[in-house]
């Protein structure tokens, strides 16, 4: 579908009183709802209200309501780019990958960058880092530019690396690494900061806007109402807020501020009038990521002794930019995966000096993967919220136990332990790095075993969660992590409408059916923005 008809179709949907009748509505409350549900002026109306005359009635006969699902950690551009660039992700070799990459490249005056990402060396046969050599006799005359499907590393072939600058002699930066062959010269491959030294071109502002409407409509299939975007731009919030202007934009979005974007993050929170945009949060980076060995750990890396991670801000820059934060009334929501990252960030979080505790201020640690010993109890003391991903987990330890050693990985992707001490986990996919779709989500929060199966028993057979408390994760506890408990998160009257309808009750169908459901409405402030029932 192309971005025309696509926002034509956006547009489309305008406001309306909604009456839906359906199976059950799921409120997040406990409390019972009997009887329909009926919206009026984008906010839910209590049980039992007449629906007014010029109300849309939707019938849906044993369809399961539930509070709009949010997105508490995804990559809005980050997803829309992947959409449109060379997709690697299910690659279960280097040679898919430079097969994917060729093919791509004939379809390109030479001399034009080839952009992908979604390569994970995990999922190949001896799970050693690609070196450029195969892809450079394969794809000569482009620079090619392939990004690990997390993020934090990234190919180049020959003619990327000579443009790069990139040299025996070219040293690390700090908080990066070139890897090397024998020989000393770059394979092609930068991790973390070294990524930056990468000349590939930047979208401009139509591209930008069409990716950002790509982004959204796969995230509104999905059922997804709200979408917090962790790292974002100024350049990438103007074209948000003109697409918004021009009423194109109907997913519910939660800003975190690039790190870098200082004079934003001085003005302190900004939200739109009709409240769908919200500039509260800021992201910042305390360390790389496991599957890449850039996650900063107390110990060595049990499959790599000399190395222990990376660092992306020490203690005293987080601290920094932490104390701005919280004076200009802004979130701090920091990437720390290792056990060495989150220690940190904890240690800069509870050095910020603000009247009434940290508590108020909600400061988030994004993924939280890796914890130290003693260190879950910290999030509890300080009120720092664990932001997590569940398919993280699915997706990571087939290969993860042998990054940390089988006592080391009981401390990692635990959110059942955060949440005993109390610890809000808002869940969240940090899409393009895993799919946008919340039921794997569910799926892997429920059962702990992956698309791929896994152990019958799942991985993390102690980690596993009720229905109940996977379906917090995605809504009243995302909610909470932006500030909005009193609007969103639970269906209750007075409540803004953003609800997200399935073909069957996700609480009591077979396990399996979680990944099958299907999305029928996704209403976001009394607006039906995806309607899949015909599909």
């Amino acid at each position: 579908m192309s971005v025309a008809v696509l926002a034509g179709l956006l547009c489309a949907c305008v406001p309306q009183d909604l009456e839906l009748k359906v199976g059950v509505v799921h409120t997040g409350t406990g409390a019972p709802w009997r009887g329909s549900l009926v919206v009026q002026a984008g906010r839910v109306a209590p049980p039992g209200t007449p629906a007014p005359a010029g109300t849309i009635a939707i019938e849906l006969p044993g369809a399961f309501v539930l509070p709009g699902l949010q997105d508490a950690h995804g990559h809005l551009l980050g997803l829309g780019t992947a959409l449109a660039e060379v997709d690697l992700v299910g690659t279960t070799s280097y040679a898919q990958v430079i097969e994917r990459a060729a093919a791509a490249a004939a379809r390109l005056p030479a001399g034009q960058w080839v952009v992908g990402r979604g390569w994970d060396q995990n999922d190949w046969a001896g799970q050693a880092m690609p070196h450029h050599a195969e892809l450079s006799a394969e794809v000569p005359d482009h620079p090619v530019w392939l990004v690990r499907v997390d993020g934090h590393a990234g190919l180049l072939n020959l003619r990327g690396i000579r443009l790069a600058g990139l040299t025996a002699e070219t040293e690390d930066p700090d908080g990066g690494k070139i890897l090397r062959d024998e020989h000393g010269e770059p394979t092609g491959v930068l991790v973390d900061a070294a990524m930056a030294r990468v000349p590939a071109p930047e979208p401009g502002p139509d591209q930008i806007r069409a990716r950002l409407l790509a982004a959204q409509q796969q995230c509104l299939q999905y059922g997804l109402t709200c979408v917090h975007d962790a790292g974002v731009s100024r350049i990438a919030l103007e074209e948000l807020r003109v697409l918004h202007a021009a009423k194109q934009w109907h997913l519910r979005t939660y800003v975190m501020l690039a790190a870098d974007e200082r004079e934003l993050i001085a003005r302190g929170p900004w939200q739109s009038k009709d409240g769908l945009i919200t500039v509260r949060a800021v992201k910042g980076f305390s360390d790389g990521a496991l599957g890449s060995r850039g996650a900063a750990l107390l110990e060595p890396y049990s499959d790599d002794p000399r190395n222990r991670g990376l660092v992306g801000m020490p203690k005293g820059a987080i601290l920094e930019l932490a104390q701005r934060c919280a004076d200009a009334g802004m979130q701090l929501c920091v990437h720390a995966i290792g056990d060495a990252g989150n220690r940190t960030a904890l240690d800069a979080f509870a050095a910020v000096e603000t009247d009434g505790g940290l508590g108020p201020r909600r400061f988030r640690i994004e993924h939280a993967q890796v914890i130290g010993p003693g260190d879950f109890e910290r999030f509890a003391a300080l009120g720092v919220l664990a932001s997590m991903q569940p398919t993280h987990l699915t997706s990571d330890m087939p290969w993860a136990p042998a990054r940390l050693g089988p006592e080391r990985v009981l401390r990692a992707y635990a959110w059942k332990s955060f949440l005993e001490l109390g610890v809000a986990v808002p869940f969240g996919s940090d899409f393009p790095v895993e799919s946008a779709d919340p039921r794997q989500g569910l799926y892997a929060a429920v059962t702990t075993r992956g698309l791929r199966g896994g152990p019958p028993e799942g991985y993390r057979p102690d980690q596993k969660l009720s229905r109940e408390a996977a379906i917090r994760g995605f809504t009243a506890h995302a909610a909470w992590a932006r500030f909005a408990e009193r609007e969103l998160g639970t269906i209750e009257p007075g409540k803004l409408a953003d609800l997200t309808v399935f073909d069957r009750d996700l609480l009591t169908c077979a396990e399996s059916e979680l990944l099958q459901a299907k999305v029928l409405l996704t209403v976001v402030q009394g607006r039906v923005v995806y309607d899949g029932r015909g599909r």
